[in-house]
């Protein structure tokens, strides 16, 4: 009997050591399934990702070449209308001016044939073309040589004014930019130069403040070439801007003017302003060359918006630059 007891205590550890060795296995078992299932979810959020990404370039792209469309079109009816003895113009009446509300596009992504709109992902589109010769361009501010312009810097002393920024950023801003387009006459002059701004944004490099420079945004723009304003789609503080000892009063008439019927031609423009008001035709004009185009896709719980500046020339509309600027989940 008592030799029975002692064979059953020596194996009672053996028995536990067994149990305890089949639960670390199978805790290792374990981690290493879920390790792979983890792996496997990850590798799909990846592929849906990446999905998402392509089919929203492929939207947007899409959207883009439309509005270059709509905008190649607007070109030939000015050229029509020129052709027919008629003025061109381009104002807030025309098509491109329109906006585009938000349209459901989910039937052009269903994933097979045997998906229909309700089972395919939810994406939205909607965008807009905005007169980017609708702001006063700071490319105006520096002449060719360097110089700054005394005019436009009589401008932009307003349109700071009008913004309620600080009284030096008018000078500040025009130093800086004389600093960074200057012409180079020596090569080691050019690694001093400061990196030269291509947005409004940029001004942020050249130590302006982000505050004033969202101040100004409303009115002021930074294209690549210089550019009048165009009085058909502008506000009233870039008209005042664009011609010479102009009030607010006289350039909210021409807002209203336009409403009724948009400008046709500078002699147009000159017969609502008061006698001897000088209008300088490199300064405001009636028709526009460069335009934003606005594009903004909601994908599913994806928000994803691009901006593209486009220049329309010789019958064609270039794009110039293209940027994202928002990529979120709708709230």
């Amino acid at each position: 009997m008592q030799r029975r007891c002692a064979a059953c205590f020596g194996r009672r550890p053996a028995r536990g050591a067994a149990i305890l060795l089949a639960m670390v296995i199978l805790t290792i078992v374990a981690t290493i399934a879920s390790g792979m299932v983890w792996q496997q979810n990850r590798a799909v959020q990846v592929e849906a990702s990446e999905r998402a990404r392509t089919q929203s370039a492929w939207i947007l792209a899409g959207a883009l070449d439309w509005a270059r469309l709509i905008l190649r079109e607007d070109d030939r009816v000015n050229q029509q209308r020129q052709r027919n003895g008629q003025l061109a113009y381009d104002g807030l009446d025309e098509p491109w001016a329109t906006p585009l509300a938000e349209a459901r596009l989910s039937a052009f992504l269903a994933a097979d044939r045997d998906n229909n709109a309700d089972g395919g992902p939810e994406a939205f589109l909607s965008g807009s073309i905005v007169d980017a010769q609708a702001r006063w361009n700071l490319r105006n501010l520096i002449a060719p040589d360097g110089k700054i312009q005394p005019a436009e810097m009589t401008a932009l002393r307003a349109l700071v004014d009008l913004a309620g920024a600080p009284v030096d950023a008018a000078e500040r801003i025009a130093a800086a930019l004389r600093d960074a387009w200057a012409p180079t006459a020596e090569a080691g002059s050019a690694r001093a130069r400061p990196v030269a701004p291509a947005r409004l944004a940029d001004l942020a490099w050249l130590g302006i403040e982000p505050e004033t420079l969202a101040r100004l945004e409303p009115w002021v723009t930074l294209l690549p070439a210089r550019t009048p304003v165009n009085v058909n789609t502008a506000s009233r503080e870039a008209i005042v801007a664009a011609i010479d000892k102009l009030d607010l009063g006289t350039a909210e008439r021409l807002v209203q003017q336009r409403q009724r019927q948009p400008f046709e031609s500078l002699e147009a423009v000159r017969a609502q302003l008061p006698p001897n008001t000088p209008l300088d035709a490199a300064r405001i004009s009636v028709t526009s060359r460069w335009f934003v185009i606005s594009g903004r896709l909601r994908l599913d719980e994806r928000v994803l918006e691009e901006r593209s500046l486009v220049e329309r020339r010789d019958a064609d509309v270039v794009v110039r630059r293209r940027e994202r600027i928002n990529l979120s989940e709708p709230r």
